[in-house]
């Protein structure tokens, strides 16, 4: 059918409606940031976030690649689809009444607006059915069983607990015949299976208890379904439905959604029983996978309540668990090797769920396994090296190897470096001699040209090779242009550091590297240090002249929030930003002392041959010294 023209009260309601963080938060992770909301863009590849979201305005803009406007057009661009189509989407998900500038062609347009509906008011009746079967003489093993589980009648009304019987079609007959419910509406329900041979319908579930699944609006969209028998599965879910998806739905969201923005994190666990105790006892800030691997698309439903973007996976301690918790990682895998999740992941003891465990322990226990609970990369680490005897060199081999895989995965530097060191303690076996070289060893393995805390190599007749493996490439120019620009906007920007930065500089004997950064430290030094006028003003009108150098410096002249967070703790980025100039100065000069000592002959000067061997040496020990400043200044910044 083709698309009518929509009335422009329809469009209207559907932009109140639909709120643009609702929308794309679906598509981005979107963190909190002041009024807004802030992601990488979806519409170009970068990796520092420059998208931004106004919930205010009801409006998106990169400042990247400068594309903007509201929810609708979002859709457009994003789905390259039109204008009518999304519109339309939108009217159903905020069930929005459609009214186009063709009346003849509304009636069809309704019908397809209204199956969603129809298929909520069935969903609906289905609820109070199996809520009204617990209640009877044949759900009294229902009762029984979540007796055991010791839930109260406030949560089983809560969260709208039922039976199903154990009739073939007793829920066919009741929504068919009595309530009469056309059967393609009950089947597209997934509430009832044509029979393959014989004709007619069954019930999907039978003899289970039932778990009313809900929409983000408390709209039931499904049914999981928990055996009172031995029948097999334990547990058993509706099917694939218009309106249900396994893959984009979690259980118990709409209930922990304010509990999640209040405690800015989200828990998950893999039971229905499990997340229902843990409301129970207090703790709402839980929702549960469905028994799937976590898709990016559940991901972004709870993390759009969560500024913090930590998730903590909450399994079995057993394999079983363990298992489980590395399924059901899936897809997010790649957002925290990123960074962009905060993942954890708690492992109860005595391999007990969350259900059993409440039942022997207080809830404040819990909360404080939560908030002790190791970082996704510590826990691989732990997993690991568990029942191992690093002692043993087949055990050593096999960890060492396993480390190396995951370091491999580690995308940001900084992240990836703590991580060597952490693991390198672990393989030194309490000897801190042993550190540098276990550090060495890992990072030879991950890249072999990487030089962060390069160990000297032993010297040893013609080994030349070897020491110019250990060379520091010339790779780290815009790590360079970072720390430079940097500690240039501290200076303009924060009066009370000029002196501190100009001593920082002097002591370490260091100067501007980049031709440009090098031009606005000159031009500064020209002003007087003690002048009583702004000094961003001073350099923009002194030296206009200089209108193609300035451009390159201009953007020192402003700070973003992001920069003003950085400069807040000033201190300590100095000594960040210049210990990564320093480094580069000890690269230069690594890379000259190992020149002159290639062109050496040892046999005709000895001495010059060896003076150049350890000036060598001596530079290669400073930058490792450098890289564990900037390690160790980085990670008080993080945790600071």
């Amino acid at each position: 059918m083709q698309i009518p023209r929509l009335h422009p009260d329809t469009i209207d309601e559907i932009k109140q409606r639909a709120d643009i963080v609702d929308v794309v938060s679906e598509y981005v992770v979107l963190r909190k940031r002041g009024k807004d909301f802030v992601g990488l863009c979806p519409f170009h590849d970068e990796k520092t976030p420059s998208f931004t979201v106004s919930q205010t305005k009801q409006m998106y803009f990169c400042f990247g690649c400068q594309a903007g406007g509201n929810a609708i057009k979002f859709l457009m661009e994003l789905g390259k689809r039109s204008f009518a189509e999304v519109v339309l989407d939108l009217a159903r998900r905020y069930q929005v009444p459609v009214q186009t500038l063709l009346p003849e062609q509304r009636q069809e347009l309704q019908r397809q607006l209204s199956l969603r509906e129809q298929l909520y008011e069935v969903l609906a009746s289905t609820t109070q059915f199996y809520q009204h079967a617990l209640r009877q003489p044949l759900g009294e093993k229902a009762i029984e069983y979540l007796g055991d589980r010791l839930f109260k009648e406030e949560t089983i009304q809560q969260f709208g607990l039922g039976y199903a019987p154990s009739g073939w079609e007793t829920l066919y007959r009741y929504l068919v015949q009595d309530k009469h419910y056309p059967v393609q509406l009950v089947e597209k329900a997934g509430l009832i299976k044509p029979r393959k041979e014989g004709g007619g319908y069954y019930d999907v579930f039978r003899d289970r208890l039932i778990i009313p699944i809900r929409d983000v609006q408390g709209r039931v969209i499904g049914f999981g379904g928990r055996t009172l028998t031995d029948e097999q599965p334990k547990y058993l879910n509706s099917p694939e439905t218009e309106l249900f998806s396994k893959g984009k739905t979690l259980f118990a969201l709409d209930q922990a959604k304010a509990g999640i923005s209040q405690v800015d994190s989200a828990v998950v666990v893999e039971g229905y029983f499990d997340a229902i105790a843990l409301h129970a006892a207090g703790i709402t800030n839980v929702v549960a996978s469905l028994g799937t691997a976590l898709s990016l698309e559940q991901v972004r439903l709870v993390l759009r309540y969560c500024d913090s973007k930590q998730l903590i996976l909450n399994f079995d301690a057993d394999k079983a668990g363990t298992n489980a918790a590395e399924r059901a990682i899936g897809e997010i895998a790649e957002l925290a090797y990123k960074g962009e999740v905060q993942l954890k992941i708690l492992n109860l003891p005595n391999g007990k769920d969350a259900d059993e465990y409440l039942r022997e322990y207080k809830p404040e226990d819990y909360r404080e396994l939560l908030a002790n609970a190791p970082l996704w990369l510590n826990w691989q680490i732990e997993q690991i090296t568990q029942d191992r005897d690093l002692k043993q060199a087949t055990d050593f081999q096999q960890v060492s190897q396993e480390i190396v895989k995951l370091l491999k995965k580690i995308e940001n530097k900084d992240t990836r470096n703590y991580y060597v060191s952490y693991c390198a303690e672990i393989l030194s076996l309490g000897d801190s001699r042993l550190i540098p070289l276990r550090v060495e060893n890992l990072l030879t393995q991950i890249a072999p040209l990487s030089t962060s805390y390069r160990q000297p190599i032993p010297l040893r007749k013609h080994s030349k090779a070897r020491v110019e493996k250990a060379t520091i490439d010339n790779s780290e120019r815009g790590l360079l242009d970072q720390a430079e620009a940097l500690l240039l906007r501290i200076y303009l920007h924060c009066p009370e550091q000029r002196q501190a930065i100009i001593a920082a500089l002097e002591e370490r004997d260091l100067q501007f590297s980049l031709s440009h950064h090098r031009f606005l430290w000159q031009k500064i030094l020209e002003i007087p240090l003690d002048i009583d006028v702004n000094l961003v003003s001073t350099l923009q009108d002194r030296y206009l002249e200089f209108s193609e150098e300035m451009k390159l410096v201009s953007h020192l002249f402003h700070v973003s929030e992001k920069e003003q967070k950085e400069i807040l703790r000033t201190p300590q980025v100095i000594q960040v930003t210049t210990a990564c100039m320093e480094r580069v100065l000890r690269e230069k000069r690594c890379r000259h002392y190992l020149e002159l000592w290639k062109q050496t002959d040892p046999e005709a000067e000895p001495e010059r041959y060896q003076s150049y061997c350890d000036a060598f040496y001596a530079e290669n020990l400073r930058i490792q010294e450098l890289d564990r400043q900037r390690l160790y200044s980085i990670t008080d910044l993080l945790s600071g």
